[in-house]
């Protein structure tokens, strides 16, 4: 097949149905089938680019399409495989079109696993590896696992998908948190409560991304997150798929143990080598523990897995902080959204709700930008700690909610934690408990003097912040609010405008400076403006800023090789978000699946020189 870019087409010509996109449980097979694509006219553009006839092509397939609205009049923009009717042609007329970056060969994009389990293993001497998280990593981590004839044990700390749902709803309505399971803590991981947006600007050149798309759709996604430009999900279906792959993932000998919290683990030394001996679980529904001896564990963390990585630190499992960001929520009505983005074609059903992504470096040296836009979304509380506020964004398939919400953050370095807050025992102590927080404390002096920053010290900083909105907005999980328009005039909200806050469990309006370090607050102020010359009404007054976000990614790397192991620790698999090296559904997949192909190559190494024990005691 020959791949073509660039084939684009004014928006009137590409058929639109006026279908509803329903959210489950109400959505119909009828509301899961997208509009057809303009096959016909795609056929002639692609005859055209490649100097031949319409009929010479005997199929077109769309591999992707994206919207360019830089003009007034929209155009679709299409990529597209085509298949000729005598495909003995095909190598001549790539030929003919050497050196035309619009004309490439299609590439193979199907997941080549790098190798099985024996089949003349014994049951018993089968080493089964562990995956600990079932976010979107650890999914696809263990789905790979088991289709390579691997039967993963997945020790998940919150609660099946369903009964998570209801818990995250309790601190929604109720205002009542449950720290084991919440939007960042379950089945699904944190990506469950998000626009479930699965698109990344990760290099991908075996297209894994593919294969986590096609996993989804097999699991039943809609098919258009196959070729939409911005493919998202939404919560409610994602509900399902995320059912479905666990299914699979069980049906092919995986195990997944719900409520089992890894809270501790050993390593031993063999041969000069730090490895993996064994992990301490905790099973939350009955509360006993136990020591699990393993041989290579993937910890498939999420970026708020806190507890996790100081323990991870206390063993000795080498780390380092990392840059992450800090900010707000901003919330807008949709509509404002649509026509600074489509114009006159606002409405158009193909087009639905309008994202943006904007970035400003502002004088002092800041980067500030939109992070995790949410068309047509919600605002909701993320935080998984009790007497904190964290805020995220939320979408569901729809995109039909009144406002449209983005984080609004600014970047920081572990350089600048010691700026922030004094490397004083106390704010150790607050973040890290009376135990292990002057331990901590005393460990950041000694290593700030040796220039170095404590691997932790961004979770410090996190809980801070998340404290300090948990007392802005009046200790009840309610978030402090305030209008860009006081915002930019620095005085406190006292009312709302034409923007109502979509947060539950409520907004309480007053002055968001206290909220963030000055620096942070002084770029934002200076980016408003900018980003409302580029996108119309984006610092419009009534706009509602919401605090805080905090989670925008891991403040810490659990670094790892190029055999993916940690760089200390054999048989100890760092992956995902948690780990520094993700960043979205789509990442995390992806580096799950990378992270299943080496453990599996590493594993059946061992296996030609020794016999492979397991000696997993069932939990």
């Amino acid at each position: 097949m020959i791949r073509l870019s660039e084939l684009k087409l004014p928006l009137a010509e590409v058929p639109a149905e006026h279908r509803r996109a329903a959210d489950a449980p109400t959505e119909t097979d009828i509301d899961r089938q997208p509009p057809p694509h303009p096959v016909d006219a795609l056929t002639r553009l692609a005859a055209a680019a490649l100097g031949i006839e319409p009929r010479q092509i005997a199929h077109l397939h769309v591999f992707k399409r994206s919207f360019d609205a830089r003009k007034a009049d929209l155009l679709a923009v299409y990529i597209v495989d085509v298949t000729l009717a005598d495909p003995t042609h095909e190598a001549d007329l790539l030929a003919q079109h050497a050196g035309k970056p619009h004309t490439q060969p299609t590439p193979d994009m199907a997941w080549h696993p790098p190798g099985h389990a024996p089949t003349d293993w014994p049951a018993d001497e089968r080493e089964r590896p562990v995956v600990v998280g079932l976010g979107p990593c650890g999914l696809f981590t263990a789905l790979a696992l088991a289709q390579m004839g691997f039967k993963p044990i997945v020790l998940e700390r919150g609660k099946p998908v369903r009964e998570r749902t209801k818990d995250t709803w309790g601190l929604w309505r109720k205002h009542v948190l449950n720290p084991e399971s919440n939007v960042q803590y379950g089945e699904g991981g944190a990506g469950l409560f998000s626009d479930g947006k699965l698109y990344s600007q990760i290099k991908d050149p075996r297209f894994l991304g593919r294969k986590v798309m096609q996993e989804f759709v097999d699991a039943g996604a809609p098919a258009e997150i196959l070729y939409t430009a911005h493919p998202h999900i939404g919560t409610f279906k994602l509900v399902r798929v995320v059912e479905a792959m666990r299914e699979k993932i069980t049906a092919l000998g995986g195990e997944i143990r719900f409520q089992h919290l890894v809270c501790g683990l050993t390593l031993s030394s063999e041969g000069g080598e730090q490895r993996i001996a064994s992990l301490k679980v905790r099973r939350l529904d009955v509360g006993d523990t136990i020591d699990m001896p393993v041989q290579r564990v993937v910890f498939a963390l999420g970026h708020s897995s806190r507890d996790t990585f100081a323990q991870l630190w206390d063993a000795g499992v080498f780390m380092e902080a990392k840059p992450f960001s800090i900010g707000f929520r901003i919330e807008h009505p949709q509509g404002v959204i649509d026509r600074a983005r489509w114009g006159r074609h606002t409405g158009h059903p193909l087009l639905g709700a309008a994202d943006y992504k904007l970035v400003h470096h502002a004088k002092n040296g800041r980067a500030v930008y939109s992070f995790c836009m949410c068309p047509g979304g919600t605002v909701v509380a993320a935080t998984c700690e009790p007497g904190r506020v964290v805020t995220n964004g939320m979408s569901q398939y729809s995109r039909n909610e009144r406002n449209a919400n983005a984080g609004l953050v600014v970047g920081i370095e572990p350089a600048d934690f010691p700026q922030t807050f004094p490397r004083d025992a106390p704010l150790w102590t607050a973040a890290f408990g009376e135990s292990d927080g002057p331990r901590y404390a005393t460990q950041a002096a000694q290593l700030a003097a040796t220039g170095q920053n404590h691997p932790l010290a961004g979770i410090v900083l996190q809980r801070e912040l998340e404290a300090r909105a948990y007392q802005l907005g009046g200790g009840t999980y309610e978030a402090p609010g305030q209008l860009v328009g006081d915002f930019l005039a620095q005085r406190p909200s006292s009312a709302l405008g034409e923007v109502v806050p979509s947060y539950q469990p409520g907004v309480k309006l007053g002055d968001l400076a206290p909220a963030l370090p000055a620096y942070a607050i002084e770029a934002m102020r200076e980016a408003l403006p900018v980003f409302g010359r580029k996108l119309k009404g984006y610092d419009m007054a009534d706009a509602v800023l919401t605090g805080v976000e905090t989670r925008t990614s891991a403040p810490l790397r659990i670094t790892r090789g190029d055999d993916f192991q940690s760089l200390n620790t054999r048989g100890l698999y760092p992956a995902g978000e948690g780990a520094g090296y993700a960043g979205g559904i789509l990442s995390a997949g992806v580096d799950g699946l990378k992270v299943a192909e080496a453990l599996v190559l590493d594993l059946l190494r061992d296996a030609t020189t020794s016999t492979i024990a397991a000696e997993l005691p069932a939990l």
